[in-house]
C-alpha cells in the first residue's frame, strides 16, 4: 500500500480495536480507528511477521560470522551463535513485557514510560544513528560489488563490468541510483510493514541461496579431499591468541539486533499472543542458517576464511563453473540486501518522525510528512553513500554503540529501572549480564577499530 487516502474500517475483535493513545509513543499505532484504518487490513499473518523479523536480523553482519570461527574454532562459534541467540530472545521479551505493563505501543514510547522524554528522544537517536549507517553501509556494499572497488591502487571488477566491460551506465553512481529509483524508493513508499511480507521471504530465500551454494561447494571439494575438517577448538598459544578471542565479540552481539521492529511488528498482528512465537521461530530460523553459513564457510576456506567471506567468492574456487558460482554468490547476496533496505528503512522513518514531529497525528494519516521524511532519508542515505568516502569508518563507532543499546543495554535498563515493578531477581541479574556484555563489546569492537584505522593510515603514509 502506498501513499493515498485511508478508509474508515471495522472493528476486529482483538486487541487492535483498543487503541492505547500515549502522548510518549509517537510511533506508527496498533490501528487508527477514530482516525480511520488501513483499508481492507484484517492483521499481519504469522508467516509475514516471521519473515519480516527473519530479514531484519540477517543482514550484512551474517558475511562476518564464518571469521568468528577461525577465531574461536567451531565448537565453541557454534556454542556462541546459539547463545546470542537466547540472549536475545530474553531481552525481547523484556521489551514486550514491560510494554505491556505501560501499554505502551512502540519502543520509544516504552523508553519514555521507563525515563521519560529524554529516554525516548536518546533511543530515537541511537535508531537514527544505527540505522542510516546500516543503510549506508548496504549501499556501499551493493556498489562494491556490482560496480566495483577500488583500494591501494589496486581496482576489483564488478559483476556488471566482468559480465559487459567498463561503461558509464554500470559505474557505481549511476548504479545506485537507478537502484535507489527502481528498487528502494517504492519499498519505501509502504505504510504497513506487513506489506513487505512478501519481499522479505524473498529476501531469505536469496539467503537461503547464499547458503545453499556454499554447502554445495563445500561438499564437493570435502569428497574431492581438497580441504580437511576446520579446527574445533579455537587455538590459544599466548596472550595476544587468547586475547584475539575476544575480537569476534562485537560480530556475535550484533547479530541479531531486531529489536527495533518488535513494536512495528507486534502493532499490526491480528493476535498479539502470537508476537512471542514469532520472535522465537524467526530467531530459531535466523541462528539455523547463521550456523550452516559459518560451518560450511569455514569448512570451504579453513583458515584462509577473510572478515567478510564474500572477499572469498572473488578468488579461483577451484572447481568446475567456479566463476558462474562466485557471480551467484554475488548477485544473491546483492538482492538480498536490496529487499532488506526497506524493512531498515521503515523504523528508521518512524522514529525520524517521533523525534521531529512528537506531538504531530500519527504519520501514516500526513501524506506529506510521509512522503517528505521519506524522500529526506533516501536522499541523506545516498549522498552518504557515493560522495562521503570517510562515512564507513565513522559509521564503524557510532553504530557499534548504538546497535548494542539498542539490542541490550535499553532492555537491560528498563528491566532495572521496573517502573511497574515486575520484574523479578533472575531477571535483573540477567539484565545486568546484558549491559555488561554490551559495554564490553563495544569497548573491545571501538578498540578494534581505531587500531584497524590507525594501521591503515600509517600504512598508506608509509
Amino acid at each position: 500500500m502506498t501513499i493515498g487516502d485511508i478508509t474508515p474500517k471495522k472493528e476486529r475483535k482483538s486487541r487492535r480495536s483498543k487503541r492505547v493513545v500515549d502522548e510518549k509513543a509517537p510511533l506508527l499505532p496498533k490501528q487508527q480507528d477514530e482516525h480511520g484504518g488501513y483499508d481492507e487490513f484484517n492483521g499481519a499473518s504469522f508467516t509475514g511477521a516471521v519473515f519480516n523479523l527473519s530479514t531484519t536480523i540477517v543482514g550484512a553482519g551474517i558475511m562476518a560470522l564464518p571469521a568468528t570461527m577461525k577465531v574461536l574454532g567451531l565448537v565453541l562459534g557454534i556454542a556462541m551463535i546459539v547463545f546470542m541467540a537466547f540472549l536475545t530472545d530474553a531481552s525481547i521479551e523484556f521489551l514486550l513485557r514491560f510494554s505491556r505493563a505501560g501499554k505502551t505501543t512502540s519502543y520509544g514510547g516504552l523508553m519514555g514510560d521507563a525515563f521519560g522524554k529524554y529516554g525516548r528522544i536518546f533511543l530515537q537517536i541511537c535508531v537514527l544513528v544505527n540505522n542510516i549507517g546500516v543503510l549506508i553501509v548496504y549501499m556501499i556494499i551493493i556498489g562494491d560489488v556490482l560496480s566495483g572497488t577500488s583500494s591501494s591502487g589496486v581496482h576489483h571488477a564488478g559483476v556488471l563490468e566482468g559480465w559487459f566491460g567498463e561503461h558509464w551506465w554500470n559505474g557505481r553512481t549511476i548504479v545506485l541510483l537507478i537502484t535507489t529509483l527502481g528498487i528502494f524508493s517504492p519499498l519505501a513508499c509502504f505504510k504497513r510493514i506487513d506489506s513487505l511480507s512478501f519481499t522479505s521471504a524473498l529476501s531469505v530465500a536469496l539467503a537461503v541461496v547464499f547458503l545453499v551454494i556454499t554447502v554445495g561447494i563445500a561438499i564437493i571439494k570435502l569428497i574431492s579431499g581438497t580441504i580437511m575438517m576446520p579446527r574445533l577448538l579455537p587455538d590459544v598459544t599466548d596472550l595476544t591468541s587468547f586475547w584475539k578471542l575476544f575480537t569476534v565479540v562485537p560480530v556475535l552481539v550484533t547479530a541479531y539486533i531486531c529489536h527495533y521492529n518488535v513494536h512495528s511488528i507486534d502493532n499490526e498482528l491480528e493476535d498479539s499472543t502470537q508476537i512471542r512465537p514469532v520472535v522465537r521461530t524467526a530467531l530459531g530460523l535466523c541462528s539455523s542458517v547463521y550456523v550452516m553459513i559459518s560451518f560450511f564457510g569455514f569448512l570451504l576456506f579453513g583458515d584462509g576464511t577473510l572478515d567478510d567471506v564474500l572477499a572469498n567468492f572473488d578468488t579461483d574456487l577451484g572447481i568446475p563453473y567456479g566463476s558462474l558460482l562466485n557471480d551467484a554468490v554475488r548477485v544473491s547476496y546483492v538482492a538480498h540486501l536490496m529487499l532488506v533496505f526497506p524493512i531498515v528503512f521503515y523504523p528508521l522513518r518512524l522514529n525520524m518522525d517521533g523525534l521531529l514531529f512528537p506531538s504531530a497525528r500519527p504519520l501514516v494519516l500526513s501524506n506529506t510528512r510521509f512522503a517528505c521524511i521519506t524522500v529526506g532519508l533516501i536522499t541523506v542515505i545516498f549522498l552518504g553513500a557515493n560522495f562521503i568516502p570517510s562515512i564507513w569508518d565513522a559509521f564503524q563507532f557510532t553504530g557499534a554503540t548504538a546497535a548494542v543499546c539498542l539490542g541490550f543495554i535499553f532492555p537491560a535498563a528498563v528491566t532495572l529501572r521496573d517502573h511497574h515493578f515486575i520484574a523479578t531477581k533472575k531477571d535483573k541479574i540477567l539484565a545486568l549480564f546484558m549491559i555488561v556484555l554490551a559495554v564490553f563489546s563495544n569497548v573491545i569492537a571501538i578498540y578494534s577499530d581505531a587500531y584497524a584505522l590507525l594501521k591503515k593510515n600509517s600504512g598508506s603514509r608509509a
